[in-house]
């Protein structure tokens, strides 16, 4: 796994996946689901191509010598091996579904990521502590040393590194600055510049509620340096949290639904 990046669905998806093709009974398909302790569902495929996905519940009043693309759900969300495996989590929990077909560029199937998979992943980033990680990285980059600071700041002087935030996680944060569970904002002084590393969600949810300012672990760098996420913010047009786009997780570009990949074909 690369440890350059957030970790992706390609990092943590099975790739050996159990399919049924469309003209397959549910008869054989129910006695498959019975045997196994590892699904209640299986993805559709003709080939590599996913055609939709077929559940427990797909099959339960059905036929025995019924077909199974008769009976399957075919507009079913997939994702793509390059989406953080955050953002998969934040599909899976909202979609109430329990595994997310992974598909190419060519919309061939090629993994499927579970909940179990998702929970997998942040317990193996849960450490090190990512303040102290991201301190260092800029301290070894860079060539200069660091100290960290806990300050308050006004939303005013940030400026955002990241173009969006969902918005089902924004509400989440509004919950939680409401009853006072936010943590602290992570931000990087260069020079009296702050860039906001992290808590993008928290302060548009800030923002939202009227709070002017936040508590924020700063990580100080103790000479002025050319940062590239500084560049790649300023490319991007983002100057303040204002210019933050709210997004539905169901429009991230990495999404699918195979309705709209069959049109294309």
């Amino acid at each position: 796994m690369d440890d350059s990046g957030p970790p992706t669905v390609g990092d943590y998806m099975t790739t050996d996946v159990s399919t049924v093709e469309p003209d397959a009974t549910v008869a054989s398909v129910t006695k498959r689901i019975a045997e196994s302790d590892d699904f209640s569902g299986l993805p559709v495929a003709d080939g590599r191509r996913v055609k939709g996905f077929v559940s427990a519940r797909d099959i339960l009043l059905a036929d025995d010598d019924e077909q199974i693309y008769r009976v399957m759900t075919e507009d079913i969300i997939v994702a793509h091996p390059e989406m953080a495996v955050q953002d998969a989590g934040r599909v899976i929990l909202r979609s109430g579904i329990q595994k997310l077909p992974v598909v190419d560029d060519a919309g061939n199937l090629v993994g499927i990521i579970s909940n179990a998979d998702v929970i997998r992943s942040q317990i193996e980033r849960a450490t090190p502590d990512k303040v102290d990680k991201l301190a260092r990285t800029l301290g070894n980059i860079h060539d200069i040393t660091t100290h960290k600071e806990r300050r308050t700041v006004g939303l005013g002087e940030l400026t955002p590194t990241q173009p969006t935030v969902y918005a089902d996680e924004l509400e989440g944060r509004v919950y939680e600055l409401e009853n006072g569970l936010a943590e602290p904002l992570v931000a990087i002084d260069n020079g009296g510049n702050l860039l906001l590393a992290d808590g993008h969600h928290r302060v548009k949810a800030a923002d939202r509620l009227d709070i002017q300012s936040m508590d924020a672990t700063a990580i100080v760098l103790d000479e002025t340096v050319q940062l590239g996420m500084a560049e790649t913010a300023a490319d991007s047009g983002l100057d303040s949290i204002d210019d933050i786009d709210v997004v539905d997780y169901a429009r991230h570009p990495l999404v699918e639904r195979t309705e709209r990949l069959l049109d294309e074909d």
